[in-house]
């Protein structure tokens, strides 16, 4: 019995010990096959991610539902996000016409563009409009138009107040020599009578030079010449020969155009970059190649409510009277965004998605990262970048759109792998080779509709239109307020402007315009969301 005893513990010691030894040999092969090479240093292992590439990461082993190990990732190894770099052989990116630039610091410049109308200087302006009553006799600027000087005869008029007034300054002055030898006191009352006379023509805006005349001859006219008291053109007359008039009554409207205003609607979100004494370019549609200069004189308080729009007074001169009132232009305002240089990328190297603003980054040797970046204050041709983009890196300008196909090509085929491995693990292995051809990426669904712009929203990105019938979605003509997935797409619109556009559902069921365009344009696309997906 005791020999048995013996025997039977000697046994389960010995399998103890294979056991153990079994063990300890497995755990240094495991450790070998996932640890460096022989010879190098030990690295430090920073985490363990999906080794089908999901974005799940663990600070310890773990298998995933499949019983795949997680993988190792060391210290000093390439981050999982390299997966969303591009890489494009060399052949193929001169068949694109890939072009980059440097994103740089640079003084912003924003032109702030306006529509104007010419107008008279209204401190130019000049109304005849006689202080007594009278007949017009003759006239001498009788068309519109017809261009004066300062003094020129307008009329001859008679008036019976006239006629009284120059009697009493011949018999005064009449007086005035009888009484000569006579008293002073005498002589200087008929001084004032006849100064009083003549004053009295002189407030009834009679010229001194017709004055000097009546003093000279000595003769009472029948017909007194009125004459203008500024240079100009004539902008309206409404003097007849022939017709009475009556103190007050407006008979010529005379401009001076050797110096206009043009007024221009600054949309209000721009008012901030306007400032007076600012130099301007306006152009007008009658002179396309000609370029006038003025300057801003006076921002006008108030905000048209339909518009959104405030006046903005240009002045310039008018020497070789080139513009007319009411001629349509268009005025152009340059402004720096700050006397600091920005870092900025050129307009074209930005990616709107709708959410996000993203660029090409050249890592060199032909690969490409898509980056997101935030942006700021918008230039010309460049825009300002507050995250994401360090000095000296190089940004895709053009044909920056090709290569964000194949990133979001390459992201589409990285999903659909992820969700048919998701949906492998819960399906019998007999329908996942159909679950394989079954998943396929949705397929954008637009609709498309015609309408004129009624107001535009640049800080909400959103614009209102009266559109027509939507046959697509059984929609009625309305007014309806839409979202835009590309603000930049509002900047060339106005209100007035006809569009043609094309809508999409959203998972929320809002629906968002993702083309917009001037009518008379061609279809083309804006901003597309791609039916692979995107970043």
């Amino acid at each position: 019995m005791k020999f048995a005893a013996r025997l039977i513990a000697f046994i389960v010691l010995a399998a103890a010990v294979l056991a153990a030894g079994y063990w300890w040999g497995k755990t240094r092969s495991s450790v070998s096959a996932v640890g460096p090479p022989s010879g190098s240093p030990e690295r430090k292992i920073l985490y363990y991610r999906n080794p089908m590439g999901q974005p799940d990461i663990s600070p310890v082993p773990k298998k995933d539902p499949m019983g795949m190990d997680y993988l190792p990732v060391y210290e000093g190894e390439e981050s999982p996000s390299a997966d969303s770099i591009v890489k494009i052989s060399t052949a193929k990116i001169q068949k694109l016409g890939v072009r980059t630039e440097v994103a740089a610091m640079r003084e912003l410049i924003r032109t702030v563009r306006a529509v104007a109308t010419v107008q008279a200087d209204e401190r130019r302006l000049r109304t005849v409009a006689p202080k007594f009553e009278g007949w017009i006799h003759r006239l001498y600027v009788n068309t519109t138009g017809q261009a004066v000087r300062k003094g020129d005869a307008l009329m001859d008029v008679y008036s019976p107040e006239l006629i009284t007034a120059q009697h009493e300054y011949l018999v005064a002055r009449k007086g005035m020599r009888a009484v000569s030898e006579g008293s002073p006191e005498v002589e200087a009352a008929m001084q004032r009578l006849a100064e009083s006379a003549l004053q009295r023509l002189r407030n009834w805006d009679i010229a001194e030079a017709d004055l000097k005349a009546l003093q000279q001859e000595g003769q009472v006219r029948r017909y007194v010449v009125l004459r203008s008291e500024a240079s100009g053109v004539v902008l309206d007359k409404l003097a007849i020969q022939g017709e009475r008039f009556v103190p007050g009554e407006v008979l010529y409207q005379i401009a001076d155009l050797s110096n206009i205003w043009m007024l221009a609607d600054v949309f209000e979100q721009d008012l901030v970059l306007v400032r007076e004494g600012q130099p301007a370019a306006v152009r007008i549609d009658a002179y396309p190649e000609t370029v006038f200069n003025g300057k801003v004189t006076f921002i006008y308080p108030t905000v048209n409510p339909d518009t959104r729009t405030a006046k903005v007074r240009i002045e310039l001169p008018n020497d070789r009277g080139l513009l007319k009132p009411a001629m349509y232009g268009r005025v152009e305002l340059a402004s720096a965004h700050g006397k600091d240089k920005v870092l900025a990328v050129p307009e074209s190297a930005v990616l709107h998605t709708g959410t996000r603003q993203l660029v090409l980054v050249d890592l060199g040797e032909g690969r490409f990262e898509p980056r997101e970046i935030k942006l700021g204050a918008h230039g010309d041709d460049y825009d300002e970048v507050l995250d994401g983009l360090e000095a000296g890196e190089m940004v895709v300008v053009k044909a920056n759109f090709l290569i964000d196909a194949e990133s979001n090509l390459k992201s589409a085929l990285e999903s659909f792998r992820h969700s048919t491995h998701e949906a492998m693990l819960g399906e019998p292995r007999e329908k996942q080779q159909i679950s394989r051809s079954s998943v396929v990426p949705p397929a954008l669904v637009t609709h498309r509709g015609e309408g004129t712009i009624e107001a535009i929203d640049l800080v909400r990105g959103a614009v209102t239109l009266a559109h027509g019938p939507i046959a697509s979605l059984r929609w009625p003509a309305m007014i309806m307020d839409f979202r835009v997935q590309d603000p930049a797409l509002l900047r060339t619109l106005k209100p007035g402007q006809e569009v043609a556009f094309e809508i999409t559902e959203e998972p929320v069921g809002e629906y968002v315009i993702v083309r917009l365009q001037a009518a008379e344009a061609s279809p083309a696309s804006s901003s597309v969301a791609s039916p692979l997906g995107g970043y």
